[in-house]
């Protein structure tokens, strides 16, 4: 897909007419006086957040931004392969996938050993290793990804849209407030003109700060950003050009000899590339806005690192000028360390708002997004009643385990990158490929890797799906359905609906025998007493609506007769008791790809996969392990009234 030729102009590049591409944002109406969650920041992690809950309409939402529109271009561009599997869920990775530039290969330059005032390619890397994910690193404007949201949160049953021109001023929480009351009071100004200084109270079960490194709800609760003091000053800058340098549509980084490092990561479009420069060494205190860093001293300075290329810049989409820093805070939520066993979260910050990175590894938006994705899900099943209030406790204790690992490996790679030292004083091009090849698992997004918790079984049964570890992202693989034979991805049946997943994988053996393990598991699921399935689904529910259960078998599709699997798995559902047939799967061995090979699984025995809302391997279990699959979901979950 091309686009851009003729300057740079942003909204959807499917829309011929530009003026159609985006509209003036709606005159807002007052906000509501109660809520139960309150969204600061219609960032990605924001706009995540609001996405998720807008699939819930028992769920009063409401989300404020301080600008006065939607974002339309800047900002970060990076979408790792783990957040292109969370978009599958939001139901947007093809149209992302469409328009985005795919990050294929990375090239790396390094001084001229016979001039060093010259660049020559060292090497090149395939950008993400084979099998990582069945989905690509791609590259697409953070206002685009925005863009996505939004019309994921307008057409969700909460029809939910965002409330511009409004600027936090504080709040305050109840501490002697029941779980269910408002907690929280809000008080937020207008800053549009025609209401410009009117002060609105909103009263809010919860509240989210995604709002920034600046965010005023961290500091309403008393939480700081701690991290090292910046000392790189760096320019980014989008931009139509015309050079000679032969990997412009490549993602590289270049180390010159003298002039620092230079990063090009092509953008959507075919003709637009970003330019991260290295700029200068800040003394201790400094701030790169005091140096007045114009447009052109960027432009200059990329020129003298692509030597002997030329660089020449038609138009600036974009630019800015930044300096490096990671910074953490010790606590997502405002509960002190101290009340954990006798307080529940009331405020949560996400995103930028708790910690902050270099934007060169690519993890800030993408980080920010998985946030929300954990929080989401977990305030969803509290509000409607699904699950216990403790629960919240486990989105901080997770999430800033996960940054600190991040900010560790950002540290370092901005480390890297940065060139303090020159050619033969520490500088080595082969250690900044090396190292980016052994980290490739971080800027993909996959290296999560949540610790035992409520929420995350122990690995007594690991050795049954060697390639599911527990605590990690759920690693999707091609399968066959068995129903009308349709190849597809397992993962992908995952929707971001906050249900629980069940992945039965069959033993060895006829599955339809009453003897087989997958029937004895589907019987205790649909009839036993302390099935999960029956406990937690209200009555009058769909039967998968809050624990869905999918089957894989070790046959050929062609080899099973639907008929005579178990009837657990042909459920009825829906005004008129209509069977879903999507429930059962084989490997797709016609083209190979044998899900019990390629995942580990053990064949005699088979397993059970518990899988999050939120895409996590939750648990590993034997197809008979009932009671410690009870056990688990008795450990967080609440029963519907009446049950």
């Amino acid at each position: 897909m091309q686009f851009h030729q003729n300057g740079f102009m942003p909204g959807d590049p499917t829309i011929a007419d530009p003026a159609d591409r985006y509209s003036a944002p709606r005159a807002s109406e007052a906000l509501p006086q109660e809520v139960d969650v309150l969204i600061v920041g219609c960032g990605p992690a924001g706009l995540t957040l609001a996405a998720q809950l807008a699939a819930f309409p028992d769920i009063k939402t409401c989300i404020v931004e301080q600008k006065p529109g939607r974002l339309l271009v800047g900002q970060a561009d990076g979408v790792a392969c783990r957040t292109m599997e969370m978009f599958n869920a939001y139901g947007f990775s093809e149209r992302v996938l469409k328009e985005s530039y795919w990050v294929n290969e990375t090239s790396f330059w390094k001084p001229d050993d016979n001039n060093s005032d010259n660049i020559v390619r060292s090497g090149w890397v395939q950008d993400v290793e084979d099998g990582l994910s069945e989905f690509p690193h791609v590259i697409l404007n953070q206002a685009r990804v925005h863009d996505c949201f939004l019309d994921v949160m307008r057409h969700a049953p909460a029809r939910l849209e965002p409330h511009y021109s409004r600027r936090l001023l504080d709040l305050q929480i109840d501490p002697a407030a029941r779980v269910e009351d408002h907690a929280v009071t809000v008080r937020l100004e207008r800053i549009d003109p025609e209401h410009e200084g009117q002060v609105e109270t909103v009263r809010a079960r919860y509240v989210v700060g995604c709002d920034g490194a600046r965010s005023t709800v961290r500091k309403a609760i008393g939480r700081e950003l701690h991290g090292d003091s910046a000392n790189h000053a760096w320019g980014v800058m989008d931009v139509l050009a015309v050079t000679d340098f032969p990997d412009i549509r490549f993602k590289a980084l270049i180390q010159s000899a003298t002039e620092g490092s230079l990063l090009i990561i092509p953008r959507e479009g075919g003709y637009l590339v970003r330019l991260y420069v290295e700029l200068a060494k800040l003394e201790i205190g400094e701030r790169v806005a005091n140096r007045n860093i114009t447009s052109d001293e960027v432009i200059a300075k990329a020129r003298r690192i692509f030597k002997p290329y030329t660089l020449e810049v038609k138009e600036i989409a974009w630019w800015s000028v930044y300096e490096i820093g990671q910074r953490l805070t010790d606590k997502f939520d405002d509960v002190p360390e101290a009340e954990l066993a006798t307080r529940l979260p009331r405020v949560f910050i996400t995103g930028d708002a708790c910690h902050t990175h270099s934007p060169k590894a690519g993890q800030g938006m993408n980080v920010s997004m998985q946030d929300a994705f954990n929080l989401g899900w977990k305030l969803a099943s509290v509000l409607r009643k699904r699950c216990a209030p403790l629960l919240l406790h486990t989105y901080s204790a997770e999430r800033q385990a996960v940054a600190k690992e991040l900010i560790d490996f950002d540290r370092e790679w901005a480390a890297i990158l940065a060139s303090d030292k020159g050619a033969g004083e520490g500088f080595d091009p082969a250690e900044t490929q090396r190292y980016f090849v052994q980290h490739g698992r971080y800027t993909a997004g996959t290296a999560t890797h949540y610790r035992p918790s409520m929420l995350t079984g122990e690995s007594k049964y690991q050795h049954l799906a060697k390639g599911l570890p527990i605590g990690k992202r759920f690693h999707s693989a091609p399968v066959i359905r068995l129903a009308d034979g349709k190849p597809l991805h397992l993962g992908h049946i995952a929707e971001a609906d906050g249900r629980w997943r069940i992945y039965a994988f069959a033993s060895s053996g006829d599955p339809a025998s009453s003897a087989s393990a997958i029937r004895g598991l589907c019987d205790f699921l649909a009839e036993g007493r302390q099935s999960p399935v029956r406990r937690y689904t209200p009555d009058g529910a769909d039967i998968d609506s809050v624990i869905d259960v999918r089957a894989v078998f070790q046959q050929a599709h062609r080899e099973l007769a639907i008929g005579a699997m178990p009837s657990f798995l042909l459920p009825r559902k829906g005004r008129y008791g209509l069977l879903d047939y999507e429930k059962m799967f084989c490997p797709d061995l016609k083209a190979g790809h044998d899900i019990f090979a390629t995942r580990g699984i053990d064949r005699d025995k088979g397993c059970m996969i518990v899988v999050r809302p939120d895409q996590y391997v939750a648990h590993v279990l034997s197809l008979d392990a009932y009671a410690e699959l009870a056990a688990f979901f008795d450990g967080f979950m609440v029963r519907p009234e009446g049950k």
